[in-house]
């Protein structure tokens, strides 16, 4: 059994506070429907764990009742940071889960191709993350900016979501990351502490991220393009 948890409980800082970003508006449909739908759609997930804060749980179930997603079958409320999250996402999974592919709901562009790929790999290996190829030249810097070196740009790579991980190996590494009492920004990083493997999965397309209402405009063109 493959589980998706999808995370929309972020605080909405860099897009000037207000309502929870994962339900603005895109195209006439909250942010997050887009996350759901691709997991919804795609063939190797059989259920969801939607996670979201509580004060936006009414908004949840009317999304999950309003569009059919027969898929999300469980609700958790989002912890303090990322990791306690999926934690409580993990926790909620069904116990005949063997791999969990835990998503950002704030990346509407993800697609069930993709998502496929993340499993078929973690099916593999262990874990498999989806990334792209580092493009621009990267500088190290001071605090106050002086550049102070050039950064080998061939061996970079920018990491995104699904972060698709053996159940079991994940529920492992984030036990880990709450014993050290450490925080990690992201699935692969709790896994290495492991000691395991992280196969990266090519994203063939812009798999952005909503952050700033300029990203947002971008989305929304991307997604025009696609229809």
């Amino acid at each position: 059994m493959v589980t998706a948890i999808v995370l929309a409980g972020g605080r909405s800082t860099r897009m000037g506070g207000g309502p929870n970003k994962q339900f603005i508006e895109l195209l006439g449909k909250p942010l997050v429907y887009y996350s759901l739908a691709a997991f919804e759609q795609c063939s190797m997930i059989d259920a969801i764990v939607l996670v979201r804060r509580p004060d936006c749980a009414r908004q949840a179930d009317c999304i999950v009742h309003d569009f059919d997603f027969k898929k999300v079958t469980a609700f958790a409320d989002g912890g303090v940071e990322r990791q306690n999250s999926v934690w409580i996402g993990l926790e909620k999974c069904d116990l005949a889960t063997e791999i969990v592919a835990v998503h950002d709901g704030a990346r509407p562009l993800v697609t069930p191709a993709l998502i496929e790929s993340t499993v078929a790999t973690a099916r593999s290996f262990g874990a498999g993350i989806a990334a792209t190829k580092v493009v621009d030249t990267i500088k190290e810097a001071n605090e106050d900016k002086t550049v102070i070196q050039t950064v080998d740009r061939t061996k970079l790579w920018a990491v995104q979501t699904p972060q698709t991980v053996r159940f079991q190996l994940l529920r492992a590494a984030y036990a880990k990351v709450f014993e050290k009492k450490l925080v990690v920004t992201d699935e692969a990083a709790a896994v290495q502490l492991l000691g395991y493997r992280v196969d990266l999965v090519e994203t063939p397309f812009l798999n952005l991220k909503i952050t700033t209402p300029a990203d947002l405009t971008m989305a929304e063109a991307l997604l025009r393009q696609r229809m």
